[in-house]
């Protein structure tokens, strides 16, 4: 490597500020467009404000959550079909803090790479801006890491960072018993859970990403991206209605590890697992795979990504009003005595 006529610089050791720079003027409108009350300044300060008091909150708890998208990211880098990746680091964690009873305040990401492709991550972090507008959360600030020898070959990572808020006292899960109804929300795929197991389907059958979906349109890869539901304006128009006890996002650990985590000691969720049909995603996973019912049901959503319970005399209204709101909902079973999830029916 030749060095500059005054030795070498920091761009020749592998790290561009001049890319880093276009990029902040490249995402900065589609972060303009995630502005919402309570937002202060814009991105390219020490650090991100927001006035919660602007935002309409008088005695605030402020919920936080973080997470990836694991080895969905995988198939990203291979594919080159970034657009989406950001929608699911959205939802994983703004998913996650609706459960808590918490509206989506603002949100950071990390993106961490060993050479900064300006258009990649750009078309990255408008995914994130995406999911943020979709959810109502303001796109606030991040970094961007440019880390040549800790990266290779076009890989990069992703995290995610959000802050939000609730009025003291509305926290859940809140008031959960015997009796109460679960309504599934329709996932729309696998969302961000069980990449590794499903990359070893994919190897075992034999397709490559770029081969026709066998349970889809469009190609494998294609059909494997599809972006994690965001479910946060939906479920924050039932908790404002009244009477929901508790929400479960179907995350990782499926069907069988996320219910019994907003109940208390001495209850337990009964499913029933005929009430809904498994998607085709999940039925060719578990026929390439001779996958277990049981096991399928701790390591996906089988198409459920989000449980309400709720009481069961305001079910028909909390129902209505979620399809109003373009949820397909399913009365996939109640709260009883008991622990853990009891299962009925078949979904294989």
């Amino acid at each position: 490597m030749a060095l500059g006529q005054n030795g070498l610089t920091y761009a020749e050791a592998g790290v561009d500020i001049d890319a880093g720079n276009a990029l902040v003027e490249r995402i900065k409108p589609a972060a303009k467009r995630t502005m919402r009350s309570g937002t202060m300044g814009g991105l390219g300060g020490f650090g991100a404000l927001f006035d919660l008091k602007a935002a309409g909150y008088h005695d605030p708890v402020l919920v936080a959550a973080t997470d990836g998208v694991g080895t969905k990211l995988r198939i990203a880098i291979d594919t080159g079909m970034v657009d989406t990746i950001g929608v699911d680091l959205v939802a994983m964690c703004v998913n996650d803090q609706v459960c808590q009873g918490a509206e989506p305040l603002f949100f950071l990401d990390y993106f961490a790479t060993g050479k900064l492709e300006v258009d990649q991550a750009a078309r990255i972090i408008e995914g994130i801006a995406a999911g943020c507008e979709a959810s109502g959360c303001a796109l606030i600030g991040g970094e961007t890491a440019e880390m040549p020898g800790m990266y290779h070959g076009g890989d990069f990572d992703l995290a995610g960072f959000a802050v939000g808020a609730m009025e003291r006292g509305g926290e859940l899960p809140s008031g959960v018993r015997e009796g109460d109804v679960l309504l599934g929300l329709a996932s729309n795929g696998l969302h961000s859970n069980g990449y590794s197991f499903v990359r070893k389907v994919v190897e075992l059958s034999g397709l490559g990403w770029d081969a026709p979906s066998p349970f889809s349109e469009g190609t494998l890869g294609a059909a494997l991206l599809t972006p994690t539901r965001l479910y946060v304006r939906q479920v924050l128009a039932a908790l404002r209605a009244g009477g929901v006890h508790a929400l479960a996002h179907i995350t990782g650990g499926g069907l069988t590890e996320n219910p019994p985590r907003v109940l208390p000691e001495g209850l337990a969720c009964e499913i029933n697992l005929s009430s809904w049909a498994l998607p085709p995603v999940f039925r060719w996973l578990a026929e390439t795979a001779g996958m277990a019912e049981a096991e399928l049901l701790k390591t996906f959503n089988c198409g459920i990504g989000m449980i309400v319970v709720v009481a069961e005399e305001q079910t028909d209204a909390i129902t209505a009003l979620l399809q109003a709101d373009g949820e397909t909902v399913t009365r996939i079973g109640r709260v009883v005595t008991g622990a853990g999830v009891h299962y009925s029916g078949r979904l294989l």
